[in-house]
């Protein structure tokens, strides 16, 4: 009906443009020749790929129709179909910008002249016509585009809607069962036999006329594939599942890890023998269609079943009680594990004889018969599991049964299948007792899994296995690095167990590969939220390059440091500034380049900066300013690392200059750090900017009774005898000042290198004293006359003494103390 009504507009909107071309205006001249209708180059171009569509959608309808009752047909069609959708969409895109520029034509033409007016160029005129008809036609061809993808998004609808109908069919569907049949069932039962021993002997003896050597070579090129994995696994990963039997009581940690290693090594070296005999066989063209579908049915049994095997034994371990995750005595032990296991077989058999029954064409009596007896032959082994009193007693060693909860839940289970079965609803029962079964041992393995990563995740638990001695012996490890290196594992595990464990549950649950598949390539290729397109894989490129780009940074400011400034004798304060300098710079050119890979628009973080602006220029002033200066610090270089500066009271040396602060060792050894701001808005003393040299003074006051001019001498010779004071600038003797009680001169002199200031200054103290003792020179006390008025003496002395005997007077009042 829409594809009716376009169909409609669009006949009509051309006949309007051709009545327009053809009606006579007073205005225009004689008729001139038509333009040539010239087709659109987009859509010539396009036309084929939308035809081969069109023909693919009406094969994919037909395909529907067919194979409507194939849960797994109809998944793979699904998947076409939203790639036949996607390609639509591409092609609509695609006439977008064509579309853009013959409207902005259009409307850069204008309308045509009415009548009465002056006529146009017929150029514009049959340019206007045209664009006209080209746009008319692109829509035509969109709206064709858009009907055919109306019909792919509805045969999606409809192959959801079949799919989840087959689902709810194979549940709810209820079959009579009819007891007295039991002639039949076992007529039939012969017959099947009959059949699959015809089908299976005349394809062995194929094998055995054409195809034993392709037999051969695919059971060695599997057997090898197995060694190498076990051998390998035990080599590489030996330590992780095989039980150290010198070890008496082993930690929980060990326990679950051996129980879920050991799971996963051994049932992954059956299924890799089984998947690469399956393989070579297949490749070799040894296995017929029917024989294939029995084999890929026969190793898949074999798996699980050894799966189920290999679990229960690394859980209940009855061979070795003190590797065990649960407390389970060890004879009911081998009784529960027998029990676990032949559930897990008749499970397994079933699948095998479903199988079966589709390659001999069985009668569906015997289908029922058969899922019938398996169905209630699992419920009545979960119901002896439940009845069993496996768990011991810590305190006694004696056997108690399973706690209520489990008990209780066992025997819901175990009821489930068989009363589903008997009232005829087989493929309820089927469904529930195969879902038992598998998707419980998968949730089992998942939780032991789960439980190591936990495990993992204490404080200092890696240390206690053999995996975390042997990191720590190798690598020389300190138990804090162990201890994060056990974080990191347990991440590393939690995401190994969710991406092996849940693709084998939505297996388990009807999903078919190729859909999980689809749906891992959406969520890593890319997904959008609103207009944000987020891919995953593109965030972990992203991720990738900024570490391997920031490594290199790494890297070569440690080369460029120390193969080639090192070699040019640069101070160490350059060499600082410039490693400085080329890490700010990798580290941005890294960010840019893994932002840039993982999908970012550099635009958009443009505009969020300049929104933000505001807000640093007030909120982040500070650091803003810190940062700047501490560039401009980087820069110019008015001290460097090593100088000895002095600024706002606070001396010592420079130990690190970064983008924010300063940091400055004073001579106590207290790191001072000082923002970047206030070097360059205060006034900054640096004794070593250039070079050490420097200027050291030293006062030295005598006495008046001293020759000045000997002591001149005196000090001068001092002064020359220092060995670390420079002979050129020589010293000097300043003769100061004079002072009420000294003569005071200053002892000047250079020094090499200004750090060495404390020990001259040391050296010349001590030889003056020693010097001016030798030749008599006085070093005088300061001296201050104090000059009494006496004129009221005798005033003062009345009131000290009227005091004194006021004093005594009041002491021979005092009561004495009693004597005992």
């Amino acid at each position: 009906m829409i594809s009716s009504f376009r169909q409609f507009i669009l006949a009509l909107a051309l006949f309007f443009i051709v009545a327009m071309q053809m009606q006579p205006t007073s205005a225009q001249t004689p008729a001139q020749p038509a333009a040539p209708v010239v087709t659109s180059g987009i859509v010539a171009e396009q036309r084929p790929v939308i035809d081969d569509l069109k023909k693919q959608i009406s094969a994919y309808q037909q395909k529907f129709k067919d194979k409507a009752d194939a849960d797994a047909a109809l998944a793979d069609l699904r998947l076409d179909l939203e790639g036949t959708a996607k390609k639509l969409l591409e092609i609509g895109v695609s006439f977008r910008p064509r579309l853009t520029e013959i409207n902005s034509r259009l409307e850069q033409l204008g309308q045509p002249p009415a009548q009465g007016q002056p006529a146009e160029a017929q150029i514009v005129t049959d340019e206007r016509t045209r664009l006209t008809t080209e746009k008319a036609e692109i829509n035509a061809v969109l709206g064709e585009t858009e009907d055919q993808l109306i019909a792919v998004n509805k045969m999606v609808d409809a192959i959801g809607d079949a799919r989840r109908e087959l689902f709810a069919n194979t549940l709810s569907q209820r079959v009579d069962i009819n007891y007295s049949l039991g002639s039949e069932v076992a007529d039939a039962y012969g017959r099947e036999l009959q059949t699959m021993n015809q089908r299976i002997s005349s394809w062995w003896r194929f094998v055995i006329a054409f195809k034993w050597q392709s037999m051969l070579a695919a059971a060695a090129m599997a057997a090898v594939a197995a060694l190498v994995l076990l051998i390998g696994g035990q080599r590489a990963l030996g330590h992780l599942y095989l039980r150290d039997a010198s070890v008496d009581a082993p930690s929980y940690l060990s326990r679950l890890a051996v129980a879920f290693w050991s799971t996963l090594m051994r049932s992954l070296t059956v299924v890799v023998f089984l998947a690469t005999t399956y393989f070579f066989l297949d490749y070799f063209k040894v296995l017929r269609a029917d024989i294939a579908s029995l084999f890929y049915t026969l190793f898949s049994v074999i798996g699980i079943v050894y799966f189920v095997h290999a679990l229960a034994q690394a859980v209940i371990c009855p061979g070795a009680p003190n590797w065990r995750l649960v407390r389970v005595a060890p004879r009911p032990g081998r009784i529960l594990m027998v029990l676990i296991t032949a559930t897990a077989t008749i499970t397994g058999l079933d699948y095998l004889a479903d199988t079966i029954n589709q390659i001999a064409t069985s009668p569906l009596s015997l289908t029922v018969a058969k899922s019938l007896f398996a169905t209630i032959l699992v419920g009545l082994l979960i119901f002896s599991i439940a009845l069993l009193k496996p768990l011991e007693d810590q305190e006694t060693g004696k056997v108690k049964p399973w706690p209520k909860t489990i008990r209780f839940s066992l025997y819901v289970i175990a009821l489930v299948p068989v009363v589903a079965a008997l009232l005829g609803y087989i493929g309820l029962a089927r469904f529930v007792s195969q879902q038992v079964v598998i998707n419980g041992a998968v949730v089992v393995t998942m939780y032991l899994g789960f439980l190591t990563a936990r495990a993992v995740s204490d404080e200092n638990a890696l240390s206690g296995t053999v995996f975390g001695r042997a990191i720590q012996t190798r690598f020389g490890m300190d138990e804090t690095t162990l201890d994060q290196l056990g974080l990191v594992a347990s991440i590393v595990i939690y995401v190994f167990v969710l991406l092996l464990g849940i693709p084998v549950i939505l297996l388990l649950w009807g999903f078919q590969w190729s859909e999980m598949t689809a749906w891992f390539l959406n969520v890593a290729i890319g997904f959008q939220i609103g207009s944000v397109n987020i891919s995953l894989v593109a965030i972990a490129i992203g991720i990738l390059l900024f570490a391997l780009f920031y490594a290199f940074t790494r890297w070569f400011q440690g080369w460029l440091d120390t193969k080639v400034m090192a070699r040019g004798k640069l101070d160490s304060g350059v060499r600082n500034s410039i490693r400085t300098a080329v890490g700010y710079l990798g580290l941005g050119v890294a960010g840019v380049i893994g932002i840039s890979a993982a999908g970012i628009n550099l635009s958009s973080l443009a505009l969020v900066a300049g929104g933000l602006s505001l807000g640093i220029g007030f909120g982040m002033q500070a650091i803003v300013s810190n940062f700047v200066s501490g560039l401009i610090l980087l820069a110019e270089r008015p001290f460097k690392v090593g100088d000895w500066i002095e600024t706002a009271g606070v001396g010592g040396i420079v130990k690190k200059i970064s983008v924010r602060a300063t940091e400055v060792e004073t001579f106590q050894r207290q790191s001072i750090i000082i923002p970047n701001s206030s070097f360059i808005n205060g006034n900054v003393g640096n004794w070593t900017h250039r070079n050490k040299l420097g200027r050291v003074e030293i006062p030295v006051g005598v006495s008046y009774k001293s020759d000045p001019k000997r002591v001149y001498d005196v000090l001068m010779e001092i002064a020359r005898s220092q060995p670390l004071v420079l002979k050129n600038p020589e010293p000097f003797i300043a003769f100061k000042a004079l002072t009420s009680s000294t003569m005071d001169f200053e002892l000047r002199v250079h020094l090499a290198d200004l750090s060495n200031s404390g020990t001259v200054q040391n050296d010349i103290r001590f030889a003056i004293i020693d010097r001016f003792a030798e030749e008599g020179i006085e070093i005088p006390y300061p001296a201050r006359d104090v000059k009494l008025n006496l004129e009221e003496a005798d005033v003062l002395i009345e009131a000290l003494t009227s005091r004194i005997k006021a004093e005594i007077a009041a002491d021979t009042k005092k009561p004495k103390p009693k004597s005992e």
